[in-house]
């Protein structure tokens, strides 16, 4: 009796058991995920290059004849004129040249009127037959002999003349004057050691020169018609050393006649206003161009997307709200968004926060999140 009462208790224990198993288990909530709207915009894209600022023109400044510097007569640094006096050189031995030269122009010039005066007298009395042509030859002769000694004379004189006033030295060019490789009694002018002495440089505007590749030399050439056309103009910008972008837009100017073979690269050239003197040569310089614009284009935040194998991929939530694992082709970053080339249109739910709880097909409780676009005006180099 007793063994019978212990099998009933477990007959009913394993038959509730039963039962408990059979129940359905309760439905599964929907996790909770935030969602980006796409949205189409067009979507410029830029390209960024390094390189370095020039003068307008950079013109050195070096002796052109041989002596002791004798006096600077500028602040280095400071802002030059064109015809500004900048050095001199001692000038007592060009000085004393000129004047021996003038010294032989005036002795020949009176030879020239003796022998201008003799050949008019000799004139009537040839006509008369009262001197021989013999001699009246000779005085013309003597006359245009002294003629051409007067002209050696004069090219003489401003030989020396010329090489006088390369004693004094002027600034070619209105512009910023640097800091003198030369100081006052340093011999100048002589080779070997015939040194620039300075450099004057014209900045407004400013160049930059920077290098691009072959293929990106074709994109441009095919753009913009290497630079001619006015309204094909590339307008570019410029970014700082210290990261901020230089006020003024800046254009393409030329790309050089031929590619480097050692480096497949072009050199081109742009410009820049420098009204206020900020730029100043041989400053480091990132040039921004935007090389496309994309339209209709769709960006999406990083986040969202998903990489495996190089293979990009979205979770899209349809009007079910059911997930779909959807792939995608990306394009360049843009700030801390993707630029999407395919895969996705207009108004699309894309999950960005909640990706680690979902799988395809699976049922989600969706909530709108709103993120800003960068600003696709102007290039930021911080959100690049």
């Amino acid at each position: 009796m007793k063994y019978k009462k212990i099998f009933i208790i477990l007959l009913l224990v394993f038959i509730s058991y039963s039962c408990d198993r059979n129940e359905e288990p309760p439905p599964a909530v929907a996790p909770n995920v935030s969602v980006y709207i796409t949205k189409s915009s067009d979507v410029p894209i830029y390209q960024e290059y390094i390189g370095e600022t020039l003068g307008y023109k950079d013109i050195d400044i070096a002796a052109r004849t041989e002596g002791f510097l004798e006096a600077i007569h500028f602040d280095e640094g400071s802002q030059v004129t064109e015809g500004e006096l900048l050095y001199t050189i001692e000038s007592q031995q060009y000085q004393a040249n000129v004047a021996e030269k003038m010294s032989n122009l005036a002795a020949q010039q009176t030879l020239l009127a003796n022998a201008k005066s003799d050949l008019g007298r000799y004139e009537p009395l040839v006509k008369e037959n009262a001197i021989s042509e013999i001699e009246y030859d000779s005085a013309k002769t003597r006359y245009e002999a002294t003629q051409s000694s007067v002209e050696a004379a004069e090219a003489s004189l401003e030989a020396a003349e010329i090489q006088l006033s390369y004693t004094t030295i002027y600034s070619p060019i209105d512009g910023i004057i640097g800091k003198t490789k030369a100081k006052v009694g340093d011999l100048v002018g002589s080779s070997p050691s015939n040194q620039v002495l300075n450099t004057v440089s014209s900045v407004d505007p400013i160049l930059v020169q920077f290098f691009i590749t072959e293929t990106q030399y074709l994109y441009f050439a095919r753009k913009y018609k290497g630079f001619e056309a006015e309204e094909k103009k590339a307008y570019l910008r410029l970014i700082l050393s210290d990261g901020t972008t230089y006020e003024h837009m800046g254009q393409g100017d030329f790309i050089d006649r031929s590619v480097d073979t050692t480096t497949g690269a072009f050199l081109v050239q742009a410009s820049f206003p420098n009204p206020d003197d900020l730029l100043r040569p041989g400053q480091f310089a990132r040039i921004i161009a935007e090389i496309e614009n994309i339209k209709d284009g769709i960006l999406v935040p990083q986040r969202c997307v998903s990489e495996l194998q190089g293979t990009f991929s979205v979770f899209v939530v349809d009007e079910n709200n059911k997930v779909q694992n959807r792939q995608i082709t990306t394009g360049p970053k843009v700030g801390s968004f993707w630029l999407i080339r395919s895969g996705l249109q207009p108004g699309e739910r894309i999950i960005y926060e909640g990706i680690q709880v979902v799988k395809e097909g699976a049922v989600v409780n969706p909530t709108v999140k709103e993120i800003k676009l960068p600003n696709l005006e102007e290039y930021n180099p911080e959100e690049s």
